[in-house]
């Protein structure tokens, strides 16, 4: 079946998150979370290193929307039901339709850090992939030295693949990184 046919949720709960694909207007809110979170992310996440205004986080929320309507990746975004409040952001990336597999990558608002969020997220969107895009294969890709990434991918259920040497540069570009791979399969 063509991607662009097949009907995926917008939204997915748990029993503390509301997991959404971006809305028009969500901008202001992830750029105040990146603003707060930014010397966090920017040792893993490349757009961390850059300075964004709340409009351009606004654009490429919306451009994250189109690619979900197209099928190419599914952005999404993390809030506290209870609250409202922002949490992170995660999503399943690197779609393959013909396998199919898809890559989860995520990040939290240093300000939910701690409380289990982004592992719950996980969770449910792994289900979300193997359910909605019948993925035979899910995984993570972390630095291997982001100690909190590599213990959501193992409290998440993921296995651990191997460890890729000198795979990529670091984010600031000042040296080789090795990569853990973990994954999740189904038979």
């Amino acid at each position: 079946m063509n991607p662009l046919l097949r009907h995926l949720l917008e939204e997915i709960y748990t029993d503390r998150l509301r997991i959404r694909v971006p809305q028009k207007g969500d901008g202001d809110t992830v750029y105040a979370s990146i603003q707060r979170s930014k010397e966090e992310l920017k040792k893993w996440l490349p757009f961390a290193m850059k300075e964004q205004t709340a409009a351009e986080v606004e654009q490429n929320l919306r451009e994250a929307y189109a690619k979900f309507l197209l099928r190419q990746d599914i952005r999404l975004l993390l809030f506290e039901k209870s609250s409202g409040a922002f949490v992170g952001s995660s999503g399943l990336h690197q779609l393959d339709w013909d396998v199919p597999k898809c890559e989860i990558g995520y990040w939290i608002d240093s300000h939910k850090s701690g409380y289990g969020f982004v592992t719950e997220a996980v969770e449910a969107i792994t289900a979300y992939a193997f359910t909605h895009i019948q993925a035979k294969r899910v995984c993570i890709r972390c630095d291997s030295a982001n100690q909190n990434s590599r213990a959501v991918a193992v409290r998440a259920g993921f296995q651990l693949e191997g460890i890729l040497k000198n795979d990529e540069w670091s984010v600031d570009k000042t040296m080789l990184t090795d990569t853990a791979i973990y994954a999740k399969t189904v038979e």
